[in-house]
């Protein structure tokens, strides 16, 4: 049984759908720098289960570090609804709290060691 839901940044100019297949899920709790600082709850889509529905043009892009996550914000209330990880490249990473309340997901939280990537990487299969 798959789960459809929908979600956004503050002021709906950033709008996307995702498919999962089941109302349980994981959700990774990061403690980097910048999920730290903004309260990030992971939620990993593949690619092809979520959809933009906004144009491109509504987000701006940041990259630090080693310049292969691709953070995406909204150009105008700068929220990051979802964004590019590096730990996971053929998956977007959904920020659940950007979830509309609607969406019957029932998630566990898992920690992910974020300050020392490469180990917590090697963790997540």
């Amino acid at each position: 049984m798959t789960v459809e839901a929908s979600g956004g940044c503050h002021c709906g100019a950033v709008r996307f759908r995702l498919v999962l297949p089941d109302a349980a899920i994981e959700l990774l709790d990061c403690n980097c720098s910048m999920c730290r600082r903004s309260g990030f709850l992971h939620l990993i889509v593949p690619h092809a289960d979520f959809a933009l529905q906004t144009p491109l043009s509504a987000l701006t892009s940041y990259r630090f570090g080693t310049g292969a996550a691709e953070h995406l914000f909204c150009h105008r209330c700068g929220i990051k609804s979802f964004y590019q990880p590096r730990s996971h490249p053929a998956a977007w990473s959904v920020n659940y709290r950007c979830l509309d309340d609607d969406h019957g997901l029932v998630p566990t939280v898992r920690a992910f060691d974020g300050r020392n990537w490469e180990a917590a990487r090697s963790e997540l299969g």
